[in-house]
């Protein structure tokens, strides 16, 4: 939140279990930034929180994914330690889907 516009920078969701279709295109982990503050590197510390956040929870890893096109968020996920075990199509929008793992 921009306290300073009252304005909504992002968005995260966390799911401390995955299961069927969230594990192959989902995952543990999801994101979003406003596109006004993008490329400020927001992602990397929402990203951070949240491993903090899921490790809290008692996970000692997850899964996060993008789109292969979203070179941002996959450079967001790398950076945070993130390593890519695959891509595959989701079924549902017929996209290309980066899946990392994350050790906590």
């Amino acid at each position: 939140m921009d306290t300073k516009n009252n304005t909504i920078v992002g968005m995260l969701n966390l799911r401390k279990e995955i299961k069927d279709n969230l594990l192959n295109y989902i995952g543990h982990i999801g994101y979003s930034i406003a596109p006004s503050k993008r490329r400020q590197g927001l992602g990397t510390i929402m990203l951070q929180l949240a491993l903090i956040e899921v490790k809290n929870l008692g996970l000692d890893r997850v899964l996060v994914t993008c789109t292969d096109d979203n070179i941002a968020s996959a450079g967001v996920i790398e950076n945070n330690g993130g390593v890519l075990e695959n891509k595959c199509v989701d079924p549902g929008d017929q996209k290309l889907t980066r899946r990392y793992w994350i050790e906590l």
